[in-house]
């Protein structure tokens, strides 16, 4: 519909103007939009056409500002409360800040204070109530001091758990930590040959290694075992077809699950046998000139019990050796002693599934190992040449320090004192009444500060994914602290080194067995802070 000046002068005339202040900044913004408006109609009336006007919308929520309607941010409480919050400078002048900036670039630490404004802003347009200036600077005091400083931080495993994937699973031995800091802080023969003066290859050394320790002919290492598994699939089944048992076409931990794997790696799955029941000849009726290989999954982190049956290694090995179809083997855990020794269920050893034909096995470095995070492979030499010729290989590599460690964590199991070198193996092997004579000691360094403590038996789990319903027998400090015993693990974590424990019927708990050597003097001492502070 088109309409004339007369039409747009009355439709301004349904909206009469609301007197003016002049004085106020409202006023004389709504006179220069009255003044837009009528200059656009005595254009119109000027030209003697006939135009349609621009849509102006006079709603009261967006009318211009005047008395009847007040301006948006005068006199708004949200504005009033979000203009008291201390600027940027003034918090820089702060001593807390200044001190910050002792330490850091002026351009970090004005960066950390408008993060923190930021973040109070947002709170408040939230609803939150306005937090006072000491609160402003103590939350820019506790983000520069954990996050503007080196990480991840030492702590004390009380828990009980041996490989505990929250607190970085495996400690390292004192030698692998040691072997890993010469590697970092110089240069190294990671890829030289100091014989002949030429480039070598940074595998060899680990490779052979590898081989004395597993009696496989040849080893290659990644940066952990889900991608050493999805390597090997992808340099040997892209685009064809790898059978698997049902039963073992599982989710792994961390969303690791074999189908996915399988199809990110370009290879098929073909799936025999059922949850619970698998044979070796439903592996052979399953082969066509597709098959590129035949996959065998440790669960390690699960058990199926009952009415289960599974081809051994061996089993498979046979019938992948008469079609010249290789097995790779996913052991997870790498276990590279006997378990059962220790009263544990049987965890496969890499050195079993070697022998009994298995073409390439894959395993974690930093579980039953004990070495740092590392997927490794070992197997047939020639398999293990075209795995490392693949291009993912160089994306996954290692660099020297990891091999470093990792060489050093080697080297127990072939002088025969993994048990006593290895933190994991040492905690394995711990007795109980070693374990119980350490938890009476710290009971008695408490009872001199009036500390009550009760020494109760408990069950130490393995963790990690290794071994799933597996614990061994321990002992315990427990104590009912002065607060609850959330307030007090929290006063735990905050110690210097950080403390985790577990907390069982309203009772904290401190399991020797995961307290490495020389961590007592810290442990107690943490626990009097603890109870001082809550006491106070």
């Amino acid at each position: 519909m088109r309409t004339s000046s007369s039409d747009f002068a009355h439709e301004t005339a349904a909206f009469p103007r609301p007197p003016l202040n002049p004085s106020s900044r409202g006023g004389r913004l709504h006179d220069r939009r009255e003044d837009l408006i009528l200059g656009v109609a005595q254009a119109v009336t000027h030209e003697n056409t006939t135009h349609t006007p621009p849509c102006y919308d006079f709603s009261p929520t967006i009318r211009p500002p005047s008395p009847h309607y007040p301006h948006p941010t005068r006199n708004n409480p949200m504005n009033e409360l979000l203009r008291s919050l201390p600027s940027v400078e003034k918090l820089l002048a702060a001593p807390e800040i200044e001190a910050l900036e002792s330490a850091f670039s002026h351009d970090s630490v004005v960066a950390l204070v408008r993060d923190k404004l930021g973040e109070v802003r947002t709170e408040i347009l939230a609803g939150a109530p306005r937090p006072d200036d000491a609160d402003i600077l103590a939350r820019i005091i506790g983000t520069a001091s954990s996050t503007l400083t080196s990480w991840p931080n030492r702590v004390i495993n009380a828990t009980g758990v041996i490989i505990h994937t929250n607190l970085g699973r495996a400690p390292l031995s004192d030698a692998a930590a040691e072997a890993a800091k010469q590697a970092s802080i110089g240069y190294t023969d990671l890829e030289i040959s100091l014989d002949s003066g030429k480039r070598g290859s940074r595998y060899s050394h680990i490779s052979d290694l590898l081989s004395r320790v597993t009696g496989a002919e040849a080893g290659i290492v990644v940066n952990n075992n889900a991608a050493a598994v999805m390597l090997v699939l992808a340099a040997l089944g892209s685009g064809k077809e790898v059978v698997v048992s049902r039963g073992e076409a599982v989710e792994i931990g961390g969303g690791f699950r074999i189908p996915d794997v399988l199809l990110q790696s370009g290879c098929k799955l073909v799936e025999v046998g059922t949850t619970n029941r698998t044979y070796a000849r439903d592996f052979e009726n399953a082969v066509t000139p597709n098959t590129a290989a035949f996959l065998k999954v440790h669960a390690s982190n699960f058990k199926v019990m009952g009415f289960t049956s599974e081809p051994g290694i061996d089993e498979i090995a046979e019938v992948g050796l008469r079609h010249g179809i290789p097995l790779l083997h996913d052991l997870g855990s790498g276990a590279l002693l006997d378990t059962t020794v220790y009263g544990l269920a049987p965890e496969p050893m890499v050195q079993q599934s070697i022998a009994n034909g298995t073409s390439l096995a894959m395993f974690s470095g930093d579980k039953l190992l004990g070495g740092p995070q590392s997927g490794i492979i070992v197997g047939k030499s020639d398999l293990v040449a075209q795995v490392g010729r693949h291009p993912l290989m160089r994306a996954l590599r290692v660099e020297k320090s990891t091999l470093a460690s990792l060489s050093e964590s080697l080297l127990p199991y072939l002088r025969g004192t993994a048990t006593s070198e290895i933190p994991v193996w040492q905690m394995i092997a711990a007795t109980e009444d070693s374990i119980r004579d350490r938890a009476v000691n710290w009971q008695k360094n408490l009872r001199k500060v009036k500390i009550s403590s009760e020494i109760e038996d408990a069950r130490s789990a393995i963790g990690g994914g290794s071994l799933p319903g597996e614990s061994l027998p321990s002992v315990t400090l427990s104590i009912k602290p002065p607060a609850s015993p959330d307030r007090f693990l929290a006063e735990m974590r905050s110690s210097d080194p950080p403390v985790i424990a577990r907390i069982e019927n309203d009772t904290v708990k401190f399991d020797p067995r995961t307290v490495l050597p020389g961590e007592d003097d810290a442990l107690l001492t943490a626990i009097k802070s603890a109870f001082k502070e809550l006491k106070n």
